[in-house]
């Protein structure tokens, strides 16, 4: 199987020298070019045409535009945030000129992996810990249908889903799934954990957005 190659660019040397380390030893990924500014990830794109293009926010020239411009003049390319510059309005900006995944420096190095190859394999990557509320103020339909396709439930977790958007109990529940109180449980704690979510109303509440992700409904604009 091909390698996926990737353009990687931050302007920390440290930190880019380390992203170097780890995917130079990495079965999956071949890097094919690196940088510490916005231009080095255009001219990079449009000269090696990498599957992937890494970059930081952070680094020196526009990040913004330079996402712009890889997507159109480099249509085979995607391109990945991965920056310390967390927040849903960040996010929302970098995935509405472009992005294909945003992920942040907080994140492990398996879900960086994780991010990439979901990118590459043409889905749409958000770090987990905010991926629900950037799906709610995603003001592009079709991004808002992307991005919520990128958590990924079990069937029986969308069937307790349901369920819980109609205000079922956990016995209730239990009772019309023909499964054992403690195994409804079981399933909550998984949803809390995908949906960043503290308690049962918080995951009702993620629950909606990506349900509202799903149906492509518009979203609210977030302040410019």
């Amino acid at each position: 199987m091909a390698k996926i190659s990737v353009a990687l660019f931050d302007g920390h040397p440290i930190m880019l020298g380390g992203l170097i380390g780890a995917f130079s030893t990495s079965r999956d990924f071949q890097i094919v070019a690196k940088g510490a500014s916005a231009a080095d990830a255009v001219i990079a794109a449009q000269r090696y045409r990498p599957d992937l293009v890494v970059l930081d926010l952070s680094i020196s020239g526009n990040a913004y535009d330079a996402i712009a411009r890889i997507i159109v003049e480099c249509p085979s390319t995607k391109v990945v945030v991965f920056t310390g510059l967390v927040g849903v309005e960040t996010a929302l900006r970098a995935l509405e000129v472009g992005a294909s995944g945003f992920v942040s420096k907080g994140s492990t190095a398996e879900e960086l992996g994780k991010a990439l190859r979901s990118v590459a394999g043409g889905e749409t990557y958000i770090t987990q810990s905010f991926a629900t509320q950037v799906i709610a103020a995603l003001r592009d339909a079709s991004l808002r249908k992307r991005a919520a396709a990128a958590i990924k439930l079990s069937i029986r977790e969308e069937q307790i889903v349901r369920l819980l958007l109609r205000g079922k109990t956990n016995k209730e529940i239990a009772r019309q799934l023909a499964i054992s109180e403690k195994t409804v449980k079981h399933y909550m704690t998984l949803l809390m954990q995908k949906l960043n979510a503290r308690n049962r109303i918080e995951v009702v509440l993620a629950a909606q957005s990506l349900t509202a992700g799903a149906n492509a409904t518009p979203a609210a604009p977030y302040p410019n």
